[in-house]
């Protein structure tokens, strides 16, 4: 299931409150010494742009950050969520305490190049996709401490959200099978431990494929299958089991993927192999 924007309201507080902490210290209100320079009853406009094409994602993270810091700053927005822009359009301005604005300038920008350079990736690799079935998913390859924030950008950017975490669903790997003894045992187990819970079985070969088709498992995830055999795995488990494709995709190997017919594909450059979008402010 994806996150929603109501599901993370408590982790947005806290991601937040951890960044003001780490760049300005314990003291929101005096920890910028830099700032200090300014007088306290300056005020400022500025405007922030992106300088690159992006998909926006992040919003509710700026707008926690100047929340937390000074709730008298205004922030006014000129895109919405999920909104494609081009480069040198303005997306928010503020106005309020000059202090206030630059103190909260680093963090706020922070989340929100990390969160639209994930929402931009996805999006372009969802667009290639989109004559398919196929599902593309995220992975638990994040930044630590930004997991749902992370997985959040991936729906803004039109694709789905694996598993959260080690407790939400099985994903039973090689080190999994090889300690419980075989595919059979370990899905048996999962059943015994977490009725209902889905079960997935990653296998590298077609005797193991046949193992967990047999077994019953919800889902099968195909390591490093090549097309042809993955165009022949799906053929196998139609009606038994759903497939996903996993290890190695790229924006080139994408598209022939999603065209043998697996329900999804996970990968993992979405959360983990991103260029932040280039994002500046300027004081009008």
């Amino acid at each position: 299931m994806n996150l929603t924007i109501d599901q993370i309201q408590a982790d947005i507080k806290q991601s937040v409150q951890l960044a003001l902490i780490e760049d300005i210290g314990s003291d929101l209100l005096n920890g910028d010494i830099t700032a200090q320079l300014i007088p306290e009853s300056s005020q400022s406009h500025a405007r922030i742009i992106s300088r690159d094409n992006a998909v926006i994602a992040g919003c509710p993270w700026v707008d926690e950050v100047f929340k937390q810091l000074d709730p008298a700053v205004d922030v006014i927005w000129h895109v919405k969520e999920g909104q494609k822009v081009n480069a040198n359009e303005t997306l928010f301005e503020l106005k309020g305490s000059s202090r206030s604005l630059l103190t909260g300038e680093r963090s706020a920008l922070n989340f929100l190049q990390t969160l639209s350079a994930v929402a931009t990736k996805c999006h372009t690799y969802s667009e290639k996709v989109k004559h398919t079935q196929v599902k593309l998913l995220d992975t638990r390859k994040t930044i630590p401490g930004l997991r749902t924030a992370l997985k959040y950008a991936v729906t803004i950017g039109g694709c789905h959200n694996h598993r959260m975490g080690l407790f939400d669903a099985f994903l039973i790997k090689e080190n999994h099978i090889n300690a419980c003894g075989s595919i059979k045992q370990a899905i048996e187990q999962a059943h015994v431990i977490a009725p209902g819970k889905p079960v997935e079985v990653e296998v590298e070969s077609f005797e193991e494929l046949d193992q967990a088709l047999k077994a019953g498992a919800d889902i099968i995830m195909l390591d490093n299958f090549s097309i042809s055999d993955t165009k022949k795995a799906v053929k196998l488990a139609k009606g038994k089991a759903k497939l996903e494709a996993s290890g190695g995709i790229t924006d080139a190997t994408l598209v022939n993927i999603a065209e043998t017919g697996v329900d999804f594909i996970s990968i993992g450059v979405f959360t983990k192999d991103i260029t932040a979008v280039d994002l500046s402010m300027r004081m009008v």
